[in-house]
């Protein structure tokens, strides 16, 4: 969800071997030996043939409507201050209906921007939360702030609904097909449509196909890993809700924790869970956290790069001072609170103390991004998206009205199972349509030679960086114990979902993906900056402290950034280890 790094690092010499040959399916592809992953070649550029008007002529495609083509002025959309250039702007839907369960009209919407000067690449923009809006296709590049994308870079970028509008939202899922195409239809219909436009366009498709997102756009890109492996030759996923009904009972579970220990009420006479754990308390929680395992990584600078070290030094119950009365004046946490606190961090779970979703890092992060999504999302986007898309039989439209109560009183051991249900014209279940088929097996996307890179906040409240850390970790056991030479996992110290948080937020990850796929250049680190007072897009998060364009490499996983002497604002301090 979200508005919406990583791997092992291996050895340079070692970072293409594996099993596999070369992807007959791709003649631009080569390979070396037969023990090697398939070198894919790098794109080459194009222009666009004739104009905007001419392509709009010759647009047509199978359930496709083609509703404008436009021409868009260098400069009349612009990424950090930078004006992009001239490019057609396609706007259109694909297999419009009417729904026979709801009466409602539904189509995937989408647009595609197509710059005149093109370098060979297609772009998928994956967007967030419960979708619903076609979004700039601009192409988004990773993390906060960004300072470029993928169309002002030369790609030819796509953005779409989903297959439901705003308007639709969250009642969508009430329909069976829109539920589908939500969780993975859009992408495997709209991909050959974009690609045939690109064709039209350029008089040849793209010689390299790229994905990206974040937060349920994290999802969309590894559900496209497996299911549309043959289509992307790298895809970035940030943190990936692709677990994404069991993130959702996690907020509700979050919620009620919070509501134990509660000390107001709402208007609706429910408990108001902001006061569960006020701003004072979590700052100070931070600096306690701080305190214990700032150091871990050889810097005391506010960010904790190792993560993993620092779960084992700190512990709620004993580095937090326990209140004495029942003042809480946000120096202390009463023994209610640290129960329902340690809840929250350690995850949803049902009557008999199954696990439901993944425990969540204590990190430092737990500012106004942290509140967001635990004291608000929880109560009103995560339970509107479990009451409609994910769970079998959905809800009455009604319970729209009453989300937050509907969040209080999910049950744990009796709802919550509705995420694996399916009943009727409800085929699929949400698990199903959801989340990744066999998630670690992509031995498909990684014997074409494509790669995959994918990165999560260890601060991000509502998808935990350790259910990405463990998948990641059973995606190295079932490729031997490396998955490096072809997927790879970065974790950004102290930033909440996508952005924010008191972190270095600012990468881009397209650029070492594309000389990773073209050129076999394995990133083992990406660089990222801290959005200070003085940067283009600020980050409020940033403590003042850092001082200006403070910068940290993003290791892959499982190494950590761990500070050698030197100039602590600079990422070349930092070494991968």
């Amino acid at each position: 969800m979200k508005h919406t790094s990583i791997a092992l690092a291996a050895a340079t010499a070692l970072a293409l071997v594996a099993c596999g040959g070369n992807d007959v399916g791709d003649p631009a592809t080569t390979s070396t030996n037969a023990s090697a992953l398939p070198q894919l070649s790098a794109a080459t550029p194009g222009t666009l043939a004739g104009n905007c008007a001419a392509l709009g002529a010759k647009l047509t495609f199978a359930n496709t409507v083609f509703t404008s083509v436009t021409d868009v002025a260098a400069g009349t959309l612009n990424v950090a201050g930078k004006p992009i250039a001239e490019h057609c702007l396609i706007q259109g839907s694909m297999n419009q209906r009417v729904s026979s369960v709801d009466g409602k009209t539904y189509a995937i919407g989408f647009e595609m921007r197509l710059p005149l000067a093109w370098n060979g690449r297609f772009f998928y923009q994956a967007n967030g939360g419960l979708d619903g809006n076609v979004v700039t296709a601009t192409g988004e590049i990773g993390g906060g702030g960004p300072t470029n994308d993928a169309l002002n870079m030369g790609f030819a970028v796509i953005s779409s609904d989903a297959g439901h509008s705003s308007a639709q939202n969250p009642l969508f899922g009430l329909d069976p097909q829109a539920r589908l195409d939500y969780g993975y239809n859009a992408v495997a219909t709209l991909t050959p449509m974009a690609k045939q436009v690109i064709k039209l366009a350029y008089g040849k498709g793209p010689d390299r196909s790229y994905f990206d997102g974040c937060s349920n756009g994290g999802r969309h890109a590894l559900v496209a890993a497996a299911r549309s492996s043959a289509q992307y030759d790298g895809i970035i996923a940030g943190d990936p809700g692709f677990h994404l009904p069991k993130a959702a009972i996690g907020e509700m579970w979050s919620a009620q924790q919070l509501a134990k220990v509660a000390t107001a009420t709402t208007a609706n006479g429910l408990p108001d869970i902001t006061t569960g754990f006020t701003a004072a308390e979590r700052q100070m929680v931070a600096s306690k956290i701080l305190a214990k395992c700032d150091a871990l990584d050889g810097a005391s600078d506010g960010l904790i790069q190792d993560i993993k070290a620092c779960q084992a030094n700190f512990n709620l119950a004993t580095d937090i001072p326990t209140c004495t009365s029942n003042v809480r004046d946000g120096t202390c946490l009463t023994s209610a609170q640290k129960d329902a606190i340690g809840n929250v961090f350690s995850g949803a779970r049902n009557g008999a103390g199954t696990a439901l979703y993944a425990s969540f890092p204590y990190d430092a992060g737990l500012g106004a991004g942290w509140s967001a999504w635990k004291q608000a999302n929880s109560i009103t986007l995560d339970p509107a998206a479990a009451a409609f898309t994910f769970t079998t039989l959905p809800q009455s439209a009604s319970v729209l009205s009453q989300l937050s109560a509907y969040a209080l009183n999910f049950n744990m051991d009796t709802n919550a199972p509705q995420i694996f249900a399916t009943s009727g014209v409800y085929s699929e279940s949400a698990w199903s349509f959801m989340t990744p088929p066999d998630e670690t097996n992509l031995s498909a996307l990684k014997q074409r030679g494509a790669k995959l890179m994918v990165y999560h906040g260890t601060s991000d409240p509502v998808f935990s960086s350790n259910d990405t850390t463990d998948w990641y970790q059973r995606l190295m056991t079932v490729n031997g114990g490396n998955a490096s030479n072809f997927a790879r996992l970065y974790t950004i110290a102290g930033m909440n979902h996508c952005s924010g948080g008191p972190s270095t937020d600012q990468f881009d990850m397209l650029t070492p993906m594309i000389a990773w796929v073209e050129q076999g250049k394995a990133p083992d680190s990406v660089v990222a900056t801290a959005r200070d007072a003085s940067n283009v897009v600020p980050n409020a998060d940033v403590p003042a402290d850092w001082g200006a364009a403070r910068t940290r490499p993003l290791c892959a996983y499982p190494k950590v950034a761990r500070y050698q002497g030197g100039d602590m604002s600079a990422a070349s301090s930092f070494a991968c280890s």
